[in-house]
């Protein structure tokens, strides 16, 4: 059997059930709750820029903290989790307050903008772009008949050969991560907005610690991956439960009209 009749369309499943529920998310808040062009925007702008100052950061740093302190040091894992709170949970904070004081956001777009949040790293950064490259690599590797680009990719990325008894355990498990993701970007998106609208500095508060779930990646390999994505789901779940239990004055305040 030769390595490209190893290669199994399976591997596209994650990212596009990633990408299916960002985007039925979107979908059904637009025509069933209220979602907003200005949020859409708004949300690309916080989450672009966060992407781009961890970029910023990490291109000239990264290397040399892990070589001075190693890749599972306490060091490293603050290292990471801290450009979360300060670029991601921080600046979703500034771009809505930015747009409430330009009355473009109301109080009711809190829900939208977590999700949007959400969909710019599930749905398009880890859902649409990977599944786009390996459409690719599969249409590539289907007109190589030496077997010598599926070689290569072998070499690089063994899993996409792994048989369905392997595959399929990491899709499922690749999927609740994203999930995870979800769930912790729908929370400080929401929180940030509600802070925003009603200068309630507290759930700000709340949401900036929740962005210290990178902190946890250094140490990935540290458990067994259904040990580690089901505490990560656990955490993230936790942080839903507590954004809606803060505000859950608020939000009986909140006047929902379709847009």
């Amino acid at each position: 059997m030769s390595e490209l009749q190893i290669l199994d369309p399976l591997i596209i499943l994650q990212p596009l059930i990633v990408l299916l529920i960002s985007c039925g998310l979107v979908v059904y808040w637009r025509y069933r709750r209220s979602f907003t062009r200005a949020v859409f925007l708004y949300s690309l702008v916080a989450y672009a820029g966060a992407i781009a100052l961890k970029y910023l950061v990490q291109i000239p740093t990264a290397a040399w903290v892990v070589k001075l302190f190693g890749a599972t040091s306490l060091v490293f894992a603050l290292y990471l989790g801290l450009q979360t709170v300060v670029f991601e949970v921080g600046g979703a904070f500034l771009i809505a307050h930015y747009a409430v004081s330009k009355a473009k956001f109301e109080s009711k777009d809190a829900e939208a903008y977590g999700i949007s949040l959400a969909f710019w790293e599930n749905g398009v950064l880890l859902g649409a772009l990977p599944l786009i490259n390996l459409l690719v690599t599969y249409v590539l590797l289907t007109s190589n008949m030496s077997g010598t680009l599926a070689s290569q990719i072998s070499n690089s990325q063994p899993a996409l050969f792994y048989p369905p008894a392997q595959i399929l355990p990491l899709i499922a498990w690749g999927t609740l991560e994203r999930i995870s993701s979800l769930l912790a970007h729908f929370s400080w998106g929401y929180l940030t907005v509600l802070a925003a609208t009603f200068r309630k500095w507290r759930y700000f508060l709340i949401a900036l610690p929740m962005g210290l779930l990178d902190a946890l990646v250094p140490f990935a390999n540290a458990m067994p991956l259904p040990v580690f994505e089901s505490l990560i789901f656990a955490i993230t779940l936790g942080f839903l439960l507590v954004s809606l239990a803060a505000t859950w004055r608020i939000r009986k305040q909140i006047k929902w009209s379709p847009t």
